[in-house]
């Protein structure tokens, strides 16, 4: 017994007429009649009660015809999802991004996924800077979105956009634009910055700034979650640096105040990773960053 015949069977128990369902499985009305009958002695009944004149479903013709036809379409769905599985249409991959995206390039980079691939499963994470490359490697995440520039083998970068740094402030608080952050006036401030790692690359964009300047911050604070920095400056806490796309948070009582110093958000994956669905979720993004993976 094969799917053929299956198919063939249903197909005859739909017309009740050997030549038509012949004529329309594109085989002979002999071959059908061979395979009819090779499926009875197969499976030890009669299908159907035929004549000169008439064919018809026996009882057990008329049962297997439902279970049979319920199971070719099970089997259709199966290998439909199969095939959008082999083409990355479907199953889940998972992201790690910075918090400064979560309010401007994630929403629209999820919208356009969305779109190409209705059904594919998203999960994002956050994670330490420390964190990121490792959970790569370890195949615990598909994708990072960070603002570090990768030095590890084996891991594919690609910088996506630039942002520009700002300086966050609370509402009221005197600075209204770049000439009145000087070395004198940053003396007096306390300072909400990132965790010091030698190893960061956008730590070091935000020491360039302060050498700039000329000033050693005066750090009370240390975080690496842009949210958790957002609500500190609004309780007048102190004051830090992030890049400008935080302002779409919308978070009340800050000012953004932009500083001449950028930073760049790189998209990294594993170089060895053949995943459909990355691959597609890469197309996507490399559109976004008017470049092609």
């Amino acid at each position: 017994m094969d799917l053929q015949q299956i198919k063939n069977f249903l197909k005859l128990a739909d017309e009740l007429h050997f030549w038509k369902t012949a004529e329309k499985m594109n085989i002979t009305q002999s071959a059908l009649s061979r395979q009819i009958q090779s499926l009875e002695e197969e499976l030890g009944v009669v299908l159907f009660e035929r004549n000169k004149r008439n064919v018809k479903l026996t009882p057990a013709g008329e049962f297997l015809r439902n279970k049979w036809a319920v199971m070719l379409d099970e089997l259709k769905f199966i290998h439909l999802f199969a095939k959008k599985i082999s083409e990355g249409e479907t199953g889940t991959i998972k992201i790690a991004h910075p918090d400064s995206i979560s309010s401007s390039l994630l929403p629209n980079l999820l919208g356009k996924i969305s779109a190409r691939f209705p059904e594919l499963q998203i999960e994002l994470v956050q994670l330490l800077y420390e964190n990121e490359q490792e959970f790569i490697k370890e195949y615990k995440i598909d994708l990072a979105f960070t603002r570090d520039i990768n030095r590890l083998a084996n891991i594919s970068s690609m910088k996506v956009n630039s942002d520009q740094l700002a300086m966050l402030v609370p509402a009221d608080h005197h600075y209204n634009n770049y000439d009145d952050i000087t070395r004198e006036n940053l003396d007096n401030e306390k300072f909400i910055l990132p965790i010091v790692d030698h190893s960061s690359s956008y730590r070091s964009i935000v020491q360039d700034f302060f050498d700039t300047i000329g000033c050693t911050p005066n750090i009370v604070y240390y975080s690496d979650f842009g949210s958790t920095i957002l609500g500190l400056v609004a309780k007048g806490l102190g004051l830090s640096i992030l890049p400008l796309s935080y302002i779409h948070h919308a978070t009340p009582d800050i000012r953004f105040i932009e500083l001449p110093f950028s930073t760049d958000l790189y998209v990294n994956w594993r170089s060895d990773d053949n995943s459909p669905v990355l691959k597609n979720v890469l197309e996507v993004i490399g559109g976004m960053a008017g470049k092609t993976i």
